[in-house]
This record gives C-alpha cells, sequence and structure tokens, in this order.
C-alpha cells in the first residue's frame, strides 16, 4: 500500500499544479490509489444504497412521525421524488434502494412500483418486518443478524457486478438515530453526546429519549466491543445490512463514502468487527446530528464537507463522494508537465 502511494504522489507531483495545490483532494485521490492498487485510480461509476428499515423502539415514543412514514418513502424515492434522488442526479450517483425490513406487506412488482423513467433500482431484501424494541426485548434474533451481514456482504457482489468503482450509504427509517443511539452508549460512548433531536423534538421529548436509550442498552447490555452482538441486542436488519457491506468491500477495490449518524453508527459496528474497514471508507459530511464528530474520530476519518445537513438517505454522502470524483478527475485529466511542455520550477531548483 505504501508503494501504491508513494506512486500516487510522484504522479500528482508531476502534473501542471504547484505541489499540493489541490489539497485534500489529493489526499482523497491517494486513498482512492491505495483502495484500487491503480495509479491514477479511476471514477467512472457510482451507486448509493438507500437501506430502509424500521425501528422497535420508535414504539416508545422517540420520534415526531409515525413508522408509517418509513414505507411512504421508499414510494417518494421509487417515484423520484426524495432530495436523494434530486442530489443523487446532479451528481451522477445511480440510486439503489434496499428493503431491509420495513413494515407492511410486501412492495407491489417494479411494473406497479415505480414510474417510468425513474432511475432507481429496487432490491427485495427484507429480513423482518422492523426489529423488536429493544427496551424490552432483543431487537434481532442472532439468525436474523447472521442473515442481515451475509445479505448486506452480497450487496459488496452487487456493486462489484454493477462495475461501480465507488459505493455510498444512505438510511431511511423512523426511530433510527433512537437505534444508532443506543448501539453507540452499548459502545462506550457517552450517552448525553449520541442522543440528538433527530427528527426535531422537544427539550421534554429529548430528554425522553435519553431515557428510552438508556434503558434499552441497560436491559439489553452486550459487550461492548462485539459489534455483532450489538447489532443483534440493539440494531436493526438496516443497520446489519449496512455493516455487512461495508465489510463485504474488503479486497474488492471500491470505495465505500458513509452518509450521517445513522449510517455511520452502522459503520462503527462494522469497525469493531474488523478495523480495516476504515481503508476504504470517506465520510462524506459532518451532519448536524450530535454525536457524529467523536463518532467519525474514532474510526479516524475526516468528513469531506460540512454543510449542516441532517437530512439523511444518504444526501451528504453522495456530496462528499462527488468532491473525491473532481479529485479523481483532476488526476487522471490534467497534463504532467512533459507533456504540456511546461517547466517545473521545484524540480530546476532542485538541481542548484
Amino acid at each position: 500500500m505504501e508503494n501504491i502511494k508513494a506512486a500516487m504522489e510522484a504522479h500528482l507531483d508531476d502534473l501542471t499544479k504547484p505541489r499540493g495545490s489541490l489539497g485534500k483532494l489529493e489526499t482523497y485521490c491517494i486513498k482512492m490509489a491505495a483502495i484500487q492498487n491503480k495509479v491514477p485510480p479511476k471514477l467512472e461509476k457510482k451507486g448509493i444504497y438507500v437501506f430502509a428499515g424500521d425501528h422497535g423502539i420508535a414504539a416508545e415514543g422517540v420520534s415526531l412521525y409515525p413508522q408509517e412514514v418509513s414505507r411512504q418513502m421508499v414510494f417518494n424515492i421509487l417515484a423520484g421524488g426524495a432530495g436523494i434522488n434530486a442530489l443523487a442526479g446532479g451528481c451522477g450517483w445511480e440510486v439503489i434502494l434496499v428493503d431491509a425490513g420495513v413494515i407492511g406487506e410486501d412492495f407491489p412488482p417494479d411494473a406497479e412500483l415505480k414510474p417510468k423513467g425513474v432511475p432507481c433500482s429496487f432490491i427485495r431484501a427484507r429480513i423482518c418486518q422492523g426489529s423488536r424494541d429493544s427496551v424490552k426485548e432483543d431487537a434481532l434474533t442472532m439468525e436474523e443478524t447472521e442473515k442481515a451481514l451475509a445479505r448486506g456482504k452480497a450487496l459488496a457482489q452487487d456493486a462489484a457486478d454493477r462495475g461501480l468503482d465507488m459505493t455510498a450509504i444512505g438510511d431511511l427509517g423512523i426511530g433510527n438515530t433512537s437505534t444508532a443511539a443506543a448501539m453507540l452508549a452499548a459502545a462506550g460512548f457517552n450517552v448525553d453526546d449520541v442522543v440528538d433531536r433527530g427528527t426535531g423534538i422537544d427539550k421534554a421529548m429529548l430528554e425522553h429519549k435519553r431515557l428510552i436509550v438508556q434503558g434499552a442498552v441497560k436491559n439489553r447490555n452486550p459487550p461492548p466491543t462485539d459489534g455483532k452482538a450489538i447489532l443483534q441486542k440493539l440494531g436493526s436488519a438496516d443497520f446489519a445490512m449496512m455493516a455487512g457491506l461495508i465489510l463485504g468491500l474488503e479486497g474488492r477495490g471500491i470505495a465505500c463514502v458513509l452518509d450521517g449518524f445513522p449510517v455511520s453508527s452502522a459503520a462503527y459496528m462494522a469497525y469493531l468487527i474488523n478495523p480495516r474497514v476504515s481503508d476504504w471508507l470517506f465520510a462524506g459530511h459532518l451532519s448536524k446530528v450530535a454525536g457524529h464528530a467523536p463518532l467519525l474520530e474514532k474510526m479516524g476519518l475526516e468528513p469531506i464537507v460540512d454543510l449542516d445537513m441532517r437530512l439523511g438517505e444518504g444526501t451528504g454522502a453522495v456530496i462528499g463522494g462527488h468532491i473525491v470524483e473532481l479529485g479523481v478527475r483532476a488526476a487522471r485529466e490534467m497534463a504532467s508537465f512533459s507533456q504540456a511542455h511546461v517547466s517545473d520550477t521545484e524540480k530546476a531548483e532542485e538541481k542548484y
């Protein structure tokens, strides 16, 4: 890996620009080169997997919205009307919506589900109809957890089959910030640092949410370093599937961009299982949701942009990933000093 990084640095230094003048774009190129084992890297196809799932902890009154909204938003994305559709289209991403565990009957066949012309794929990978209320019982069975992880890893193969150079992960599900906070509190984060207003709850409801998260962690009490156990006791099918996708990308030469707090909490469970995942992860943005910054820091990831966003769906991830793509384009398309017949002043000065 170090040889690849050195070769990528040399390639960047030979482009018609002052050394290091593209700043973090060069850092992203070097990481992409290490992920792909290629100098310069390429970034031609990007696909974002948006995982939809319901969360049993929502029954404890931790969100302003009812759980039916999760299902309604699935239809909205498939119809092309969500924020992720607009931003992904603007940044050149394919949208791939995954039903990991939405409550309700099976969705209609694709022919009835999606209007013609909407560039969105739909993957039916439902493990269960929502997770269970982790205050009262384990969120998932171990069998469901294993199945979700396996289906997530199968999606890594799906990404390879689609010819993707970069993936991203988005989230969709009422109650998922409470699930995320509970998992992180169980993993050793301070509960006050990871419980936030989510959909915009007031102060009294925020305190209720904090107590619910604390109660769930106390009642389930998984080992703090066991990512799989935390997913099973306090997580959800969509979070376990996200973790599985991240784990399954190892060795495939495909980068992965994380969205906000819920997605990053799932990524942290993957990190507990295999700390090497940070090598192929990018943090697309810094979410406005409390707890995101220390979580990224723990995984050694620096957010690409900070736009005060907290929508979810992968909206911050596609923006961050687009910036990485711009860096890769510069590395591939700029001329070298010799090609452009431009003198490299820095190299000339080194001779004297």
